[in-house]
């Protein structure tokens, strides 16, 4: 949660950079880190995102933002939001003392990643794979078993849910159901989700910006709503709905609609205008489930008033705030239901301490702050949507997870959990989530040769006849997210009504999630009750007291979601 996760387009991002850019791994910044924030806060492209203040006619916050020297560009009038160019290099300062304005924060901050560097987010998601290297490819499927995809025999995920040809498959796969992907876009053309995919329906609200994404592959820069230049968005769809097809690996629920509602750039990074668009836009158009494996960028935590930032970084924070829960609220009402990942940081987000990665673009401006609960992150702790905690195949909490009550709704599988000290055993390939992926970017990455011949031992083939698709393991709460998003898409197959101005189903945000809490498999903690990871190369800051009842506690929340249970 990518910020999304969303993997780099090129190589792994350099150490010195590890900066989560979604619901990416916490980590200490460079020398710059411990700078104190100074001069404006200003936009690469002078775009800013204005959100009005609460009861301002639209005439009112126009004139506001030209009197601090903006203009308009486009207004999405459903949530009182507005993207506005402004050469005014104290345009947030001078937006934020307008009465009919909640506040303003950067569309895009300047800067760019350095040469050869991509998203400097992944380094949870493929943690522990250097050391897995050179042990061989796995290049086509299992002995296949009776009734089941091609790869079904390395979907312990779906196990771990219940999503299998003799539990949910069997009753309910999702039919009438759409589902949102606001992440870094779908690769349409892959086998297994061309055949739940929307294309009429898809959009994509980013345009490239070459200093952070690379040349621009179109001449508009925004690229065809089919398209995945990432990879993240490609993974995350395959783990909701990958088609029940005879062909490599069937998604939670393999008959719900997917629909590309891209809010992602290529490089990784997720901006305010793009994801509050893309939420409003699933409101819309009836989506039932959106997914949302990201927190929005530059602040993994958004504060009111921390003393460490400065009056604009503030405003900026809130009116991050504001705009997102106007989006949320605005898709709820709508019959949509959120569901984000918890993130990457190892923290409890009841009670978090310092913050030493925001903002986390461009490169090298973090700084250390101190926060407390006080601080969100966003859209994972904004009020309406539903945080998702990660798990291993053993069902501990995996050590990268966040947890927290009440920040935990649901916990379900995201891979790799550290379970015993002095052994790998956990560390293994097929201990992470596998899912689709873009043969495309495989072939740019060396993951596959030129003859389609997976190298990589994280990259799986499965071919029928003349057809060949690819699949990737990888882990992190980006992956959590989807399952239970999968899991809400069935709840309402088997429990909506019908959506008379949409077609298909429908049913409320608030009885989705009532019967999600209802049908998880409630999980206590365990005894004794601190999880430990005594890895050496871990330590201490890993491990997580588990508080709570069986109903609800801060690691799996009101339990492990069940794709059975859901839809009987």
């Amino acid at each position: 949660m990518r910020r999304v996760l969303l993997a780099a387009l090129a190589a792994l991002v350099a150490a010195a950079l590890a900066l989560p850019a979604s619901a990416g791994p916490s980590g200490q910044a460079g020398s710059s880190a411990q700078a104190q924030p100074s001069g404006h806060l200003q936009s690469a492209n002078g775009e800013y995102v204005v959100a009005y203040a609460d009861g301002a006619s639209a005439a009112a916050a126009h004139a506001a933002i030209e009197a601090a020297g903006g203009a308009i560009v486009k207004e999405n009038t459903q949530v009182g939001v507005a993207t506005v160019k402004s050469t005014n290099p104290a345009f947030i300062a001078e937006a934020g003392g307008q009465s009919a304005l909640a506040g303003a924060a950067r569309n895009q901050p300047v800067g760019q990643l350095p040469q050869g560097a991509g998203n400097p987010r992944d380094k949870v998601e493929r943690e522990g794979e250097d050391q897995l290297a050179g042990k061989g490819a796995t290049s086509t499927a299992a002995d296949e078993v009776s009734g089941q995809e091609p790869l079904a025999d390395r979907q312990w995920d779906m196990r771990m849910v219940d999503a299998t040809p003799s539990g949910s498959y069997r009753v309910n796969q999702g039919r009438g159901v759409m589902v949102g992907i606001i992440d870094s876009g779908i690769d349409a053309s892959h086998p297994d989700i061309a055949p739940n995919f929307n294309r009429r329906l898809s959009r994509n609200f980013v345009t490239d910006i070459p200093l952070i994404d690379g040349p621009c592959e179109v001449p508009s820069c925004v690229d065809p709503p089919d398209t995945d230049d990432n990879g993240h968005g490609t993974h995350v769809a395959g783990l909701v709905a990958a088609a029940f097809n005879g062909l490599g690996t069937a998604g939670v629920a393999p008959k719900v609609t997917l629909v590309n509602i891209r809010g992602g750039q290529d490089g990784g990074f997720l901006f305010l205008q793009p994801t509050v668009d893309a939420m409003v836009y699933a409101g819309l158009i009836g989506v039932d489930v959106i997914n949302m494996s990201f927190f929005t960028d530059p602040w993994l935590y958004n504060c009111l008033d921390n003393p460490a930032d400065s009056p604009e970084a503030q405003l900026e924070q809130r009116t991050i705030r504001v705009a997102t829960q106007r989006a949320i609220d605005f898709a709820r009402a709508h019959g949509v239901t959120p569901v984000a990942a918890l993130g990457n940081e190892h923290t409890n987000k009841s009670a978090p301490t310092t913050d030493d990665t925001s903002p986390d673009f461009p490169p090298g401006t973090a700084y250390h702050r101190d926060v407390d609960n006080s601080c969100i992150t966003v859209p994972g702790e904004t009020d309406g949507v539903l945080g998702i905690s990660a798990l291993g195949p053993s069902g501990k909490k995996a050590d990268y997870s966040n947890w927290g009550t009440p920040e935990t709704d649901f916990s379900a599988p995201g891979g790799f959990a550290r379970d015993f000290f002095g052994t790998n055993q956990y560390n293994r390939v097929e201990n992470r989530d596998l899912s689709t992926y873009p043969l495309r970017l495989l072939l740019e990455r060396g993951e596959v040769a030129p003859d389609g011949t997976p190298v990589s031992p994280f990259v799986v083939r499965d071919c029928q006849g003349d057809t060949c698709a690819y699949y990737r393991y990888l882990q992190g709460t980006s992956m959590a997210a989807p399952h239970a998003t999968g899991v809400a898409a069935l709840v309402v197959a088997a429990h909506g009504k019908p959506d008379k101005q949409h077609g298909g189903l429908t049913l409320d945000p608030r009885t989705v999630e009532r019967i999600l809490t209802r049908t998880a498999m409630q999980t206590p903690c365990p005894f004794p009750s601190l999880i430990e990871y005594p890895d050496p190369d871990r330590g201490d800051p890993y491990d997580a007291q588990c508080e709570g009842t069986i109903a609800r506690n801060n690691i799996y929340g009101r339990g492990i979601v069940n794709a059975l249970h859901a839809v009987l």
